[in-house]
């Protein structure tokens, strides 16, 4: 196995950070996305299926009937919230590679770890070599 430098260490764990950090992002796109559906399904809903509404597609402005776009939108929302799931265990898993990753490489985050060094004062560490220290500022 392959002994890291400080820098590749760094840089390998910022770079877990900055994915996720995407996938956050993404999943907060995704929830405005629904709400925003959720809001449109509520505001027809009571509306006559006949009655005439305008629905975007791919930046072009369409004509269509209540009961032609309710039943899309339903489908487009279910597939939204089945999006926001699979990015929750994707977060999931990149926040356990991170986790993994940082105590692989013995990463401390300072201000972060300091309040887990006092409870762990009265418990020992036994094993052979410890890998080399990176202290890391939060984001």
């Amino acid at each position: 196995m392959k002994t890291l430098s400080t820098e590749e260490i760094y840089s390998g764990f910022q770079q877990l950070r900055y994915e996720q950090q995407a996938i956050i992002q993404k999943i907060h796109e995704v929830q405005m996305d629904l709400n925003e559906h959720q809001i449109v399904l509520d505001t027809l809903k009571d509306l006559d299926g006949d009655r005439k509404c305008f629905r975007l597609i791919g930046g072009v402005l369409c004509e269509k009937t209540v009961k032609d776009v309710v039943p899309k939108l339903a489908k487009n929302k279910e597939q939204l919230s089945a999006l926001v799931v699979a990015l929750n265990n994707q977060l999931t898993k990149k926040g356990e590679e991170l986790n993994d990753f940082k105590e692989k490489n013995n990463i401390k985050i300072r201000g972060q770890d300091a309040f887990q060094s006092n409870s762990e004062d009265g418990e020992q560490k036994s094993g052979g070599s410890q890998p080399r220290n990176v202290l890391v500022n939060p984001i």
